[in-house]
């Protein structure tokens, strides 16, 4: 049965267009049509999704050469229709004037985009094949464009702003692109070019091939000066388009990208048995792109700062450059081939793709332990979410694709991983690998959701899945897995661990756990699986009492770990002796979580990072523990105190960075270095950098280190900052690394004014048009050495959040949050914007809210520390 549309308000009946006027006919609407809310609800998608089949577009544009002029185009859109018996809506979030003509069965149609949609009448259609012809103005609002490129950024639902269409993930259509663009410029799409031809007025005319099936959300083009480099492994030709001014940067890493991306592709073919489905495969890195990557299907997008990294590079930099490629390329089978039918299932195509990733990299760095790797790259980014009231579960129930960005974040991205892989733990890896290549096959170009691949795990397993999903991906929050130890006689009378659910719902976490003891000189393992609301392990009774006890010795157990007295006070002092780096990773982890739970004093892990860092011998570790000292040094320490606590760690620092023996491991003690430096003798040796009277045997600085040393030194108010600034202006050779810079200028600005007027610019839409930017830019304004004059900018900050959930992209509303309040620690602070959170109307989104207590957690926790 077809579900109606909601009501919101009739259809107005428009005059005669031109066309009529040159004898065409009008089809005019001769009854009130109903027309969808705002959006793409889902009773519109489904409706849409039963009568719509045969979906194909055909697109053609005009891009300018001038930012000033819009961009136009016309699209065919053709389909199959097996119900005509009422009107259908296309979306299209302009206004009346950007939509010129409709034509339907060879007629004029009069319709004009009310709520973001185009309502066809009944009369215009018909039960099989239909063809309707639309010209307009596209929206730039997801077109990106810049002086000299653009670029089309369509996720979850923004292809409506730019092209009528139906913009829903389960109507997947083959798609035909036509750019008119400047002679000069260069384009990439889905399809590979099939003709190129001069166009009038000196231009050139390029158009692709049809594409696959793709969702509107997947459909991507970019042109624009953008110089090409083209390679072949085994075969298969990659393209790199990119806008680097700086060649050896370029030499540097291109050899590099295109080994990891046909890794990824090499790997994922044979993981799946499927060949990769898309023909062509071009990369586009993006100076100011606003995510990490986006997996369009034959032109992937990337940030460019991403993957072009310098020779100063962090191991945790070269990793997570490989994961994010590898990422995007899983997304191919996990998302493109197989795509969601609806937003609440977003999370399905990335946590394959997070997971993919995991094994992709693995071959790649054959050096680095994957495990501690899993454990840093997901848990700890996870909790940061789900130990909040912001919580929200895996899967959330999903009205209106408007607000399909707000599902984004933590939980989907760093959560669901872990999910999966103890989902992959319990039934087997082999058993795994098969359901997944029955569901792609099955699906392929089509689309599925969550139960379609339960029904073919189900089949594999005796887990009891409904009970799994409901802890896992259904409920927000995690388990709390508390440590049982008896000792009589110096032995172990009893271990066993308690597993509770702190929101009171009786949930238990099916999850495999590795426990590892330390009883006496000798180190124990036992593997074990946490079904059930206590787990004894036998086997431990009768060793020698121990001196700790972990039950997260695989890298992959999720919850907080409530550790006996003996253990914390183990770790407290004596962590460095753990001799197993992803026991000792896990234990920093779940040591983290104590403080945040108040088991342990921040001072004491404070002293514990301070003393023990320079002698880690693992790189990953060495990386979290300086991520965790800054975050000690600016979220958990006063500001009275931080001047003596940055004389304590200057020299400790220094003397890491002199030590290390790889770039990557310098890069990292020198960030950290950048970031805490307060004393005379630190920052004046960070000019001395910045001005090249020093230097840093084995790590030359970039123009991207030179850039960062000047706006660090900027914001320490150093004597000739202004004198810095303008010269560091002058030394950016790439013109867009240079707009950023000029962008950021006022936020680094020892005028309040001048960072006041900064943020008024922001809170119009068209000052935060770079979003990568305009975090940057918020990350300083609200940085803690400014934290007294931009504390009362925090609200009206906050205040914009439902307009940044509207007019931004998916991850901007966090990201914004996060970088309003990341430098604030006092008390007053957190009861400034609990009071604010306290005060939003009853009707206020509630996955905003979540937003906003997960952000405000961390400041709220400092506080608490603070009144102690």
């Amino acid at each position: 049965m077809r579900l109606p549309f909601r009501t919101r308000r009739s259809l107005a009946v428009l005059a005669a267009t031109a066309a009529a006027a040159a004898g065409g006919l009008i089809w005019h609407l001769s009854h009130r049509a109903v027309v969808p809310d705002p959006g793409v609800p889902l009773a519109l998608a489904r409706d849409r999704a039963a009568r719509v089949r045969d979906l194909r577009y055909a697109v053609s544009l005009h891009l300018p050469a001038s930012l000033a002029d819009p961009v136009t185009g016309r699209v065919t859109i053709s389909f199959t229709l097996s119900d005509a018996s009422s009107a259908l809506a296309l979306d299209f979030r302009q206004p009346a004037s950007h939509l010129r003509r409709v034509v339907a069965r060879n007629r004029d149609v009069a319709v004009s985009p009310v709520n973001g949609h185009i309502v066809l009448p009944a009369s215009a259609l018909e039960v099989g094949r239909n063809t309707i012809d639309l010209e307009f103005v596209a929206g730039d609002e997801a077109l990106n464009r810049h002086d000299e490129y653009l670029y089309t950024l369509f996720v979850p639902a923004r292809a409506s702003f730019a092209l009528p269409c139906f913009d829903q993930p389960n109507l997947k259509a083959r798609w035909s692109v036509t750019l008119d663009m400047p002679h000069d410029w260069v384009a990439v799409a889905n399809a590979a070019e099939s003709t190129r031809a001069p166009a009038a007025g000196g231009r050139t005319s390029v158009q692709f091939a049809e594409t696959e099936p793709l969702p509107t959300y997947l459909v991507a083009f970019a042109a624009g000066r953008f110089a090409v480099e083209s390679s072949d492994r085994h075969g298969r030709p990659i393209r790199l388009f990119h806008r680097e001014t700086d060649r050896s940067r370029i030499a540097r890493n291109r050899e590099a990208l295109i080994d990891l991306q046909a890794q990824a592709l090499a790997w994922l073919e044979s993981y799946t048995g499927i060949p990769y489905p898309f023909g062509k495969l071009d990369v586009v890195l993006l100076p100011a792109f606003q995510f990490s990557g986006m997996e369009h299907p034959g032109a992937l997008y990337y940030n460019a700062g991403s993957l072009l990294l310098d020779p100063s590079a962090t191991q945790n930099q070269l990793l997570n450059r490989a994961s994010l490629i590898a990422h995007e390329t899983a997304h191919m089978w996990f998302g493109n081939l197989v795509t969601i039918s609806w937003f609440d299932d977003v999370w399905l195509k990335e946590v394959f793709a997070n997971l993919m990733a995991a094994k992709i990299v693995s071959p790649a760095f054959p050096d680095v332990n994957h495990d501690l790797r899993f454990l840093y790259q997901h848990v700890p980014a996870a909790y940061d979410v789900d130990r909040t009231a912001g919580a929200n579960p895996v899967r959330q129930p999903l009205d209106n694709l408007d607000e399909a960005g707000t599902l984004y974040g933590a939980i989907i991205y760093q959560k669901a991983p872990v999910a999966m892989r103890q989902l992959e733990l319990a039934v087997g890896e082999d058993l795994f690998r098969d359901a997944l290549r029955e569901y792609l096959e099955a699906h392929r170009y089509g689309n599925a959701d969550w139960p379609d691949l339960v029904d073919r795990l189900d089949r594999r397993t005796t887990l009891d899945l409904r009970a799994w999903s409901r802890a896992w991906i259904e409920q927000p929050g995690r388990p709390t897995i508390r440590t049982e130890l008896a000792t009589e006689r110096g032995a172990i009378a009893r271990l066993a661990f308690v597993q509770d659910d702190a929101r009171g719902r009786a949930l238990v976490w099916p999850e495999r756990a590795r426990v590892v003891l330390q009883a006496g000189r000798a180190v124990h393992t036992f593997d074990v699986m946490l079904e059930e609301r206590e787990t004894t392990i036998a086997q431990a009774v009768g060793l020698p009492a121990p001196a700790w006890v972990l039950p997260v010795g695989r890298g992959a157990e999720y919850g907080f770990f409530d550790l006996d007295a003996a253990t914390l006070a183990y770790l407290t002092r004596r962590l460095p002796e753990i001799r197993d780096p992803l026991v000792r990773g896990a234990a920093l982890v779940a040591l983290w979580e104590a403080m945040l739970e108040n088991r342990v004093e921040p001072e004491q892990v404070f002293r514990l990072l301070a003393d023990s860092v320079a002698s880690e011998p693992d790189e990953l570790n060495v990386q979290h523990m300086l991520e965790r000292v800054r975050e000690l040094f600016w979220r958990f320490t006063g500001p009275d105190a931080r001047q003596e606590a940055a004389a304590q760690l200057e020299p400790v620092l220094r003397r890491g960075l002199a030590a290390a023996t790889r770039p990557s491991l310098k890069g990292a003690w020198l960030a950290a270095f950048r970031s805490i430096a307060l004393s005379e003798a630190g920052v004046s040796w960070l000019e001395q950098l910045w001005r090249h009277d020093a230097s840093i045997p084995g790590l030359p600085l970039t123009e991207v280190d030179e850039t960062d040393l000047a706006l660090e030194l900027a914001l320490r108010d150093v004597e000739h900052a202004a004198e810095i600034l303008a010269a560091q202006r002058d030394r950016i050779a790439n013109p867009d690394r240079r707009a950023r810079f000029e962008f950021l200028l006022p936020a680094v600005s020892a005028d309040p004014a001048i960072r006041e007027g900064f943020f008024t610019a922001l809170t119009r839409a068209e000052g935060r048009r770079q979003e990568s930017w305009t975090i940057d830019g918020m990350r300083y304004l609200h940085h803690p050495l400014r934290a007294s004059s931009s504390r009362r900018l925090i609200r009206p900050a906050l205040a914009l959040l439902p307009e940044l959930q509207r007019t931004g992209d998916i991850f901007f509303p966090k990201r914004w949050a996060d970088a309003t309040l990341g430098g604030y620690q006092s008390v007053q602070t957190a009861a400034d914007v609990r009071r604010f959170v306290d005060e939003l109307p009853q009707d206020y989104p509630a996955r905003l809210r979540w937003i906003l207590l997960s952000a405000a957690d961390p400041l709220f926790r400092a506080a608490r520390f603070q009144q102690q």
